[in-house]
């Protein structure tokens, strides 16, 4: 007998990270099958037609932002063939899982953030017609993740687990999003670092761990969670920064739940052999 399998277009680029054991957590995914590129070449992949191969997208990218070495970074609105596709895609009802840094893609096109349920701020910005203060950053955070809700997404995952990764003060747009994770961490301006900080005078001026004067209001705790955009499933999980994070049991089955649901009733295909 066949076995069904998930097919998944893996996308990747736009902020650094660690690739093989990053890759290897999805080869030890049973029954998905992964095609991996890299931005930009991926935005041609937004497009109903090419999007027909494939159950799924992950996307672990963090397009439209170039950071320099002397100066903030330069902010690009996509091309109008990637929104008009990127669109259209979402009209087809074709899933989407989003990653960690993913959140901070396409900075200069707020539609995108709309489509994700929040965005993370390099820089002091605007939202919805409100400014909105750069977002934090705080790496190798120990902290627990609870349960908000059973869903197809958190299916298998214990009320509570632990997890050391990096953690976000960032904008989630709560009344626009199905929440399923919470972290117990506090979100609160004491306990993050500017990332505004680290970018603003070029990434040789970096100022890394640095909040003094940095006034941002309390965040949201919510670092999982599900919408619908068009006719298409999302899922956004904040889990994902590096290795140790990879090798999280409970987040590779948040991994591979999210693809399995974001993939909702495309058909499934046999499995076939990738060549060496």
């Amino acid at each position: 007998m066949e076995t069904v399998s998930q097919e998944i277009l893996l996308i990747t680029k736009g902020h650094p990270f660690e690739r093989e054991p990053f890759f290897a957590l999805f080869d030890a995914m049973p029954g998905v099958n992964w095609t991996h590129v890299e931005q930009p070449a991926a935005q041609v992949f937004f497009d109903p037609e090419r999007a027909k191969d494939y159950d799924a997208y992950v996307l672990y990218d963090m397009p439209g932002i170039r950071f320099l070495p002397d100066r903030e970074p330069e902010f690009a609105e996509p091309p109008q063939a990637y929104r008009e596709g990127f669109r259209a895609l979402l009209e087809t009802g074709h899933g989407l899982v989003f990653l960690h840094h993913a959140i901070a893609g396409w900075p200069a096109w707020e539609e995108y953030a709309h489509i994700l349920g929040g965005r993370f701020l390099y820089m002091p910005g605007v939202l919805g017609g409100t400014p909105r203060q750069d977002s934090g950053y705080r790496h190798d955070i120990e902290h627990r993740v609870h349960k908000l809700r059973d869903h197809p997404v958190t299916a298998g995952i214990p009320p509570t687990f632990p997890i050391t990764d990096e953690l976000y003060l960032y904008e989630v747009f709560e009344e626009d999003v199905e929440p399923l994770l919470a972290s117990d961490y506090a979100f609160t301006r004491d306990n993050f670092y500017s990332a505004a900080r680290v970018v603003e005078k070029g990434t040789a001026n970096a100022r890394m761990f640095d909040n003094e004067g940095w006034d941002h209001p309390d965040g949201s705790s919510l670092i999982g969670w599900t919408r619908t955009q068009g006719s298409s499933r999302i899922v956004y999980l904040q889990c994902g920064d590096g290795p140790t994070a990879y090798a999280n049991e409970h987040f590779r089955r948040l991994i591979a739940n999210s693809i399995g649901w974001v993939a909702g009733s495309r058909s499934m295909r046999p499995s076939v052999k990738k060549p060496s």
